[in-house]
C-alpha cells in the first residue's frame, strides 16, 4: 500500500428535492489498501457510491483519481477512470454465459465485419478466470449459478475492464461462511496487483478482518476515518450513530407466562424431521442453526407457505389447520421474511401502500376508501417505529434497507398479531436500526405478544432470547433456557453442527 491517494472525493454535496442527502463529503483511498465505508442506513454511502459511478452528479464538490480532477457524468466515464462498482443488488444478465457477461459492453470483434469474436471471448474470459483462481465455467449460464458465483461474474467483469477501484457493496450479504473466506481470498489477490478497494458493510467482523483504513459517515456527513489497528468496534458504533451504545441488545426482562401461544407437533416435509416446540405468550424463542438447518422452511411452513407431510398446530390451545398465509394471519400469526424486498415489500410501491396492504378490509367497503383511517393506521406504525421517509407516499425502494425493514414490520403489527415470525430482522441493517428493532422486541414481548425469532447472528440469540432452540439438517438438536444455563456461541455452534450431546 502506498501513500498515494488513488481516489479522492472532496467536499461532495447532494440533494434531492428539500433532502440534503450529502454535505461536503470527504473520502479518499489508496493504492492496494480495502477502505471501509460504514455508516448506518440512510447516512448517505449509496449516493456517494451512485456519484463516484457516474449514475448521479454532485451538486459541489471535486473528485480528483490519481491528483487529477474529473467529471464522471455517466457509468462509462466511471468505466474509463478505472471504477467498477459491485452493487448489493448484482447486475448480471441471467439467460447469458459467464464469458458474456464478463466482457458485456466490451465484447471482442473480429474484422471485417465487427461482429463478436466468441472464440476469443471464450478463452480470454478462461485465462481471466484462471488468472483470478475462480472456480467458473466461461460456457455456463449465470442464472445457474450460485449468488456467491454470481458476484464472482461481477468481479470478474470489473477486473477484464482494468478497473483499478473496485467498489464493493455489502458483498458477504447472501454469502455462506465458505464463500465469505472465498471472496476474501479473492480480494486478496486484487491487493497484491495493487488495486484498491472500496469495501460497504455492517459487518465489524469484516471491516477488522480485511480492512485497513474505515471512514464513517453520519446523515450525509464526513464524521472521521480511522485505521482499524487503531480503533474498536464500541469507538465506529460510537462514530456511526452519535452516542454510546452500552447496552446494544435492551434490557431482557423474562415476561414469559404459562400459557402456550403456539404448540407446533411432529412437522415432517422435505425438508423438516419431525419437529416439535411450544411457545408461550410473552416468550422470545430464538432459533439458531446453520445455512440449511430448515428454520426458514419451518417459519413458511407454520406460516402456510410450505406444505407438511405430518404434523399439527394448536393456536392458544386449539387444533387448527393452517393451508396458507390468509388462515396464519385469520389465526393472529404474522411473519416478517428472510428476504425483506422479494418477500416482504412490494418496492415500486408507496410506504402507504405496503403498511395496509394486509388490513385493507379495515378501511375498504366496497368501493368506498375510508382514507383518515388509512392515514391514521400509517401514522402510528411510522412513528411507532420511526420509519425516516419523505412522506407515506415515498415509494419503499427509495428508503434504506433499515427503513425498509421496518415498513416489513409495520405492515405486520398493524395485524395485530398475537404471535409473530421473524426470521432475519436485521440482515444488512445497519447499528442503529438494529437497536431500535432489539428495543421493539423487547417490548412487544413484555406486552405479552409470543414471539418466534429466527437468527444467524449468535449475539442476537444470545442476549435476546428468553430459549434458544438449536436446529441441524431439519432436526431439532437441543433447547435452551437461558433462565436456567449460559447461552454461549461454543455451546450453540456444537448443537448446530449436528453433536447431539455437549459436554461443555
Amino acid at each position: 500500500m502506498t501513500d498515494e491517494y488513488v481516489l479522492e472525493m472532496i467536499g461532495i454535496d447532494k440533494s434531492f428535492g428539500g433532502i440534503h442527502a450529502l454535505r461536503g463529503f470527504n473520502f479518499n483511498c489508496k493504492s492496494g489498501e480495502v477502505h471501509v465505508l460504514m455508516g448506518e442506513n440512510g447516512a448517505g454511502k449509496s449516493t456517494l457510491l451512485n456519484i463516484l459511478g457516474g449514475i448521479y452528479l454532485a451538486d459541489a464538490g471535486e473528485i480528483r483519481i490519481h491528483g487529477k480532477a474529473v467529471r464522471i457524468a455517466n457509468p462509462i466515464v466511471a468505466r474509463d477512470n478505472g471504477i467498477a462498482i459491485i452493487h448489493q443488488e448484482l447486475s448480471v444478465c441471467k439467460n447469458m454465459t459467464v464469458a458474456e457477461n464478463i466482457y458485456r459492453g466490451a465484447f471482442p470483434t473480429k474484422p471485417p465485419f465487427d461482429f463478436i469474436d466468441y472464440d476469443r471471448m471464450y478463452y480470454d474470459a478462461l485465462a481471466l478466470i484462471d488468472g483470478m483462481q475462480l472456480n467458473l465455467d466461461p460456457d455456463a449460464r449465470v442464472g445457474k449459478l450460485s449468488i456467491a458465483q454470481q458476484q464472482m461474474v461481477e468481479i470478474a467483469s470489473a477486473i477484464s475492464k482494468n478497473a483499478d477501484i473496485v467498489v464493493m457493496d455489502e458483498p458477504t450479504a447472501s454469502l455462506t461462511r465458505h464463500e465469505v473466506e472465498s471472496l476474501f481470498q479473492i480480494i486478496e489477490n486484487l491487493l497484491r496487483e495493487n488495486r484498491t478497494i472500496i469495501y460497504v458493510s455492517h459487518r465489524m467482523e469484516e471491516t477488522f478482518r480485511i480492512g485497513h483504513r474505515v471512514t464513517v459517515m453520519r446523515d450525509g456527513t464526513y464524521v472521521g476515518t480511522k485505521k482499524t489497528s487503531e480503533t474498536t468496534t464500541d469507538e465506529l458504533v460510537a462514530m456511526m450513530v452519535g452516542r454510546d451504545i452500552k447496552d446494544a441488545y435492551g434490557t431482557r426482562s423474562f415476561t414469559r407466562t404459562a400459557e402456550k401461544s403456539l404448540e407446533v407437533r411432529n412437522f415432517t416435509n422435505e425438508k423438516l424431521k419431525n419437529v416439535s416446540f411450544d411457545l408461550y405468550k410473552g416468550e422470545i424463542l430464538g432459533f439458531s442453526g446453520l445455512v440449511g438447518a430448515g428454520r426458514t422452511e419451518l417459519a413458511r411452513a407454520i406460516f402456510g407457505l410450505d406444505p407438511i407431510m405430518a404434523g399439527t398446530i394448536k393456536v392458544h390451545g386449539k387444533e387448527v389447520v393452517i393451508r396458507n398465509p390468509d388462515d396464519a394471519i385469520r389465526h393472529k400469526i404474522g411473519l416478517v421474511p428472510e428476504d425483506r424486498k422479494g418477500a416482504g415489500l412490494v418496492l415500486n410501491q408507496s410506504i402507504s401502500f405496503n403498511l395496509t396492504i394486509c388490513v385493507l378490509r379495515s378501511f375498504i367497503r366496497g368501493i368506498d376508501v375510508d382514507t383518515k383511517k388509512e392515514l391514521e393506521i400509517v401514522d402510528k406504525y411510522k412513528d411507532i417505529l420511526s420509519i425516516k421517509s419523505s412522506g407515506p407516499d415515498q415509494k419503499c425502494r427509495e428508503l434504506s434497507g433499515g427503513n425498509q425493514q421496518k415498513v416489513v414490520l409495520s405492515k405486520w403489527m398493524a395485524t395485530e398479531p398475537e404471535i409473530l415470525i421473524l426470521d432475519e430482522p436485521t440482515r444488512g441493517i445497519d447499528v442503529g436500526a438494529k437497536k431500535e428493532i432489539y428495543d421493539l422486541i423487547n417490548r412487544l414481548s413484555a406486552q405479552g405478544m409470543a414471539i418466534l425469532f429466527i437468527s444467524s447472528d449468535l449475539p442476537e440469540i444470545i442476549h435476546l432470547s428468553h430459549r434458544a432452540i438449536v436446529m441441524s439438517d431439519g432436526a431439532i438438536m437441543a433447547e435452551l433456557d437461558a433462565q436456567e444455563e449460559e447461552l454461549t456461541q461454543i455451546k450453540i455452534m456444537n448443537y448446530a453442527i449436528g453433536r447431539e450431546e455437549y459436554d461443555g
